[in-house]
């Protein structure tokens, strides 16, 4: 379905989809640097759909707690390490695109990707496929 227009009744959602694709990447990228692990589960459930699968390039995961569990290892190779979109999201039907970097404290880039995004029927995240480097 187009999420910009309901295609059954042809009406236009009061709300931006937009607004709410930014909400839901946003607060997947917020998960993954969440030392609390109690906030991190909130934010991965608020985020990401029951069976969600998240695919980067050395692992991947299937569910809330595989997805939440997966970021333990990105916080203890990059301690008070935040992500950033970098880019805009580019959106089409229910898939999506955007690049990221993974910031030091000191300000300098440890790592940099894209992820391209698949979502659920609720709004949810259904798949994020991420790529290592920056293509430009």
């Amino acid at each position: 379905m187009d999420r910009m227009t309901n295609t059954t009744t042809g009406t236009t959602p009061t709300t931006d989809p937009t607004d709410d694709l930014q909400r839901v990447l946003d607060l997947h990228l917020a998960a993954y640097c969440e030392p609390d692990t109690t906030g991190r589960a909130g934010l991965v459930a608020e985020a990401w759909s029951d069976t969600g699968a998240l695919v980067d390039p050395p692992f991947e995961g299937t569910g809330h707690e595989a997805i939440a569990a997966m970021a333990d290892g990105v916080l203890a190779h990059y301690p008070g390490h935040t992500f950033r979109r970098t880019t805009a999201i580019d959106a089409h039907h229910t898939f999506a695109r955007y690049g990221w970097q993974l910031v030091a404290p000191d300000g300098s880039v440890a790592v940099a990707g894209t992820d391209v995004v698949e979502l659920a029927g609720d709004g949810r995240i259904a798949r994020i496929v991420g790529f290592f480097g920056d293509l430009t």
